[in-house]
């Protein structure tokens, strides 16, 4: 039989998941009429936001994505297609189906409110220390893995980078890509200097490390940082052997691009080898596209092809 959601237990705990609700509430500002004094509700703008990060989708995907009643969205969809905001066409695979994107117009009028929000966003972070920025993160995230429904849970918790997990990510890639592709200890040594350069030079808007957690074990990591103001460049993509399959390394790469975004970045390219065909997969699907390729001699090897792969924003 299907287990029974427990009830509240006291009043007390009742009133204090309400009085975050409440304050939580005033700090985005969701009581104002217009979202950041844009001419948009909050549905309107949590749908331009969802259509922005996607090349195409449909209105089913929003609906489901987003909790949103399907004639209530046709409406509004019916709105930003009038103002000429979004365009439908054909799905090439299934006449019956539609596909829906943003028109540059729309692109434009999301542009000022996506920076609104980066800026609402980045002045409350800004009044908080580091490391208490840090915390912040690790909350949301706990409380958003916490509501889920556990079918919608992934098996794994990507977080922000906390002290101890820039070693474990020099160590595991010296391990891992000696066992793997026979590269000697100056790989170790260019990841090592990678992830000093991160640290020393670490800003919250522009750089970001995320690392993949299971059953409270390291399994994955992933870095942005910036290559200069209109270009982020991925770094250090690694997924332990034993969490392969789980859509890790999709989903960090994923991550990548969403913060690259919203960062600001108008590119975001990467450096790989050839050799490493799992990631170059996973780069082709996430939209990246081959701009380079260079035969060098490295790490004891003499016979990698470098690959530069780019992805316009």
């Amino acid at each position: 039989m299907p287990q029974r959601s427990r009830p509240l237990q006291t009043p007390e705990t009742l009133a204090a998941v309400r009085q975050f609700n409440r304050f939580y509430t005033r700090q985005i500002g969701l009581l104002e009429e217009g979202l950041l004094d844009s001419e948009f509700s909050l549905t309107q703008g949590r749908i331009l936001f969802e259509m922005a990060q996607r090349a195409q989708t449909t209105a089913v995907e929003l609906s489901k994505d987003l909790g949103l009643d399907a004639g209530y969205l046709s409406r509004i969809l019916g709105g930003f297609q009038k103002g000429g905001l979004i365009e439908k066409t054909e799905s090439p695979n299934d006449a019956r189906q539609t596909l829906l994107s943003l028109t540059k117009k729309g692109r434009k009028a999301f542009e000022p409110l996506n920076a609104r929000s980066n800026e609402q966003v980045a002045t409350m972070m800004g009044k908080l220390a580091p490391v208490k920025q840090a915390e912040l993160v690790q909350a949301m995230r706990s409380i958003e893995f916490i509501l889920s429904p556990e079918r919608e849970r992934p098996s794994y918790l990507l977080r922000s980078h906390r002290p101890g997990d820039m070693g474990w990510v020099v160590q595991r890639h010296g391990v891992l890509y000696y066992r793997e592709y026979a590269y000697d200890e100056r790989f170790e040594a260019l990841v090592a200097g990678i992830v000093a350069e991160f640290v020393e030079n670490f800003d919250p808007a522009r750089d970001r490390c995320w690392i993949a957690e299971k059953d409270g074990e390291n399994v994955g990591s992933v870095f942005v940082v910036k290559k200069s103001q209109s270009v982020g460049k991925l770094r250090l993509l690694l997924v332990e052997p034993f969490a392969r399959g789980l859509g890790i390394g999709k989903r960090l790469v994923a991550e990548c691009v969403r913060f690259a975004r919203h960062a600001g970045y108008k590119k975001i390219m990467l450096w790989t080898q050839s050799e490493l065909t799992a990631a170059r997969r996973i780069y082709e699907n996430a939209g990246f596209e081959l701009v380079g390729r260079e035969n060098h001699q490295s790490w004891s090897r003499k016979d990698l092809v470098a690959e530069t792969w780019e992805l316009k924003l």
